[in-house]
């Protein structure tokens, strides 16, 4: 979300002739972008706007703007604590940036947060080309998990008009777009609040029919909210790529009980197991927090158990860190900062030999790859499969852009090495 937020507001910007500059003591205009979902990217915040203190003291005429998730959080306070910035812009007013710098511009401090109840934003591409396009469809959560700062500082669950969603994406698949990335809290949910509009997958089947859409995704789904219509979409719609994202989040009844995450392992390894009935082949992601409050090493050995019972493709893992305004925030962070150390590494540790015995699995495989840049070594390129790994491979650059077929020579612990067969897909069915 915060990315697609940011290109917002760089789209916003350009518009009014300002363009990106490579260091931050060229700048006129500094936009730090914010998250609050743990007390790390918090801390780098405040450590930046030091160092922009600084600069500002030698450039009085830049500005320095603060959007996000903190900024919402909280508010009027960073400008009281941090007289070096000049404007505070909450995640739900990222359409009104430009009407805020104008008053910053004109030396007021400005602090626009809180809420809209109008879902529609304003059609905004991408500013710089790419065959893959993140796309907001959603915004808020009304799930209030008790360690989820998200429901206080994204607001309430709200889908954007399914028509305004369609429009951006004809757009951008006359931009050359082949593959869109639907974003939202939860995107299971969406629809469910405004009568008469389409479900979601009912969007997903309305975004299938746009020409030039080849690879449609999402993120992200909650499990309780993961319906048997979705799941058979997965196989009924050819465009609809073969990965989801499913947060876990733990492995203990008991701790996702505490969590308020609406479910039991019992119902996720189920959503799992149906998942792969109907479609072997999807690739499965997740989150998962250690050390939460109350978590024993019983409960951590159910969360690595039920690790090895899924074999996810990947994981995002965390030390939990209590949010302010949060449910388990007024709880005992009871777990000692060294044995939720000890905890991630041995989880991230496991998932690590799981992500490449899969990886290793696709060695001799062929895979459709989109590809969208160039890799790290000279004369190699970057792709994604549908299964959303990433794949490196030799070849021309007029291939950025189109989707084509590689052959797996290597499955490595973070990404996929392999060899271009055919420059065009259709070439395949020739």
């Amino acid at each position: 979300m915060n990315e697609r937020d940011s290109e917002r507001v760089l789209a916003l910007l350009m518009e009014q002739g300002y363009r990106i500059v490579s260091l931050p003591e060229e700048a006129d205009l500094i936009v730090i972008n914010t998250c609050t979902v743990r007390k790390k990217p918090e801390h780098k915040v405040y450590s930046l706007l030091g160092r922009f203190k600084r600069l500002k003291e030698k450039k009085p005429q830049l500005k320095i703007v603060v959007m996000g998730c903190l900024a919402q959080q909280e508010g009027e306070m960073l400008l009281e604590r941090f007289p070096q910035v000049d404007m505070v812009l909450g995640p739900d007013r990222v359409d009104e940036f430009n009407k805020g710098l104008e008053k910053a511009i004109d030396g007021d401090r400005v602090c626009m947060i809180g809420f809209k109840e109008d879902p529609s934003q304003r059609v905004l591409l991408p500013p710089f080309r790419s065959p893959r396009a993140y796309v907001n469809i959603m915004q808020g959560c009304d799930n209030f998990c008790s360690y989820c700062v998200v429901p206080y500082v994204r607001g309430p669950e709200k889908s954007r008009p399914s028509q305004e969603i369609l429009k951006e994406v004809r757009l951008l698949a006359k931009e050359g777009v082949k593959e869109v990335i639907l974003l939202g809290q939860n995107v299971n949910a969406y629809g469910k609040k405004s009568p008469g509009e389409l479900s979601f997958v009912e969007l997903l089947r309305k975004i299938a029919e746009i020409p030039g859409i080849e690879r449609i995704r999402f993120t992200t789904s909650h499990p309780k909210d993961l319906s048997e219509e979705l799941i058979l979409a997965f196989k009924e719609i050819p465009q609809l790529c073969e990965h989801i994202h499913l947060p876990f989040q733990a492995g203990s009844n008991k701790i996702l009980k505490m969590m308020r995450r609406g479910y039991t392992r019992e119902e996720y390894l189920q959503k799992v197991e149906r998942l792969r009935e109907v479609v072997p082949e999807i690739a499965i992601t997740a989150d998962v927090i250690v050390g939460f409050p109350g978590e024993e090493e019983e409960d951590f050995e159910k969360t690595l158990d039920l690790i090895e019972r899924v074999r996810f493709d990947g994981l995002f893992s965390f030390k939990y860190s209590p949010r302010k305004g949060t449910l388990a925030s007024r709880w005992p962070d009871d777990v000692p900062e060294p044995i939720k150390a000890r905890r991630l590494e041995k989880l991230q540790s496991l998932q690590r030999k799981i992500t490449l015995e899969k990886n290793k699995a696709l060695e001799g495989k062929v895979l459709e790859v989109l590809v969208d840049g160039c890799g790290e070594r000279e004369g190699q390129l970057r792709g994604r499969s549908r299964c959303n790994r990433v794949v490196n491979f030799m070849g021309p650059l007029d291939l950025i852009g189109k989707i084509v077929w590689v052959k797996i020579k290597e499955g490595l612990p973070n990404c996929l090495r392999g060899e271009l067969l055919l420059e065009e897909k259709e070439v395949l069915y020739a």
